[in-house]
């Protein structure tokens, strides 16, 4: 089982910058799918993007050129760095883990460690 504990979210005006952390208690360089999900009110939980074994990423075309997904193996950290906020990327964003091999895609259930939540709104 991994812990994973996020952080970074909070509150900022339209055009804003936030960072979101998510820091993961065993080494997971080595797990094979890494990706921050997020879900609003009233919408089903979205994946945002995903990175792989080999830092391979994938994103939700809504975020394309705005967000970017990292992580720093040496501290166990996935991070999304998230520009150019809009009052619709407001919601509740969530870190996840998929311990098992296989293709790293966006699609929520096939990730079997979630960290917490952050909320982060956006104002218009």
């Amino acid at each position: 089982q991994v812990q994973l504990v996020e952080s970074g979210g909070g509150s900022v005006q339209a055009g804003g910058s936030l960072r979101l952390s998510c820091a993961a208690s065993i080494y997971i360089y080595s797990r094979s799918c890494m990706g921050w999900f997020r879900h609003a009110p009233g919408k089903e939980r979205e994946g945002v993007a995903v990175i792989d074994r080999a830092g391979r990423t994938t994103y939700t075309d809504s975020v394309k050129g705005r967000f970017t997904i990292s992580k720093d193996s040496a501290k166990n950290t996935l991070y999304l760095q998230m520009n150019s906020l809009k009052p619709e990327d407001t919601a509740m964003y969530y870190c996840a883990v998929r311990l098992s091999p296989g293709y790293c895609d966006r699609n929520p259930a096939t990730f079997d460690n979630w960290g917490q939540g952050t909320q982060v709104t956006v104002s218009s």
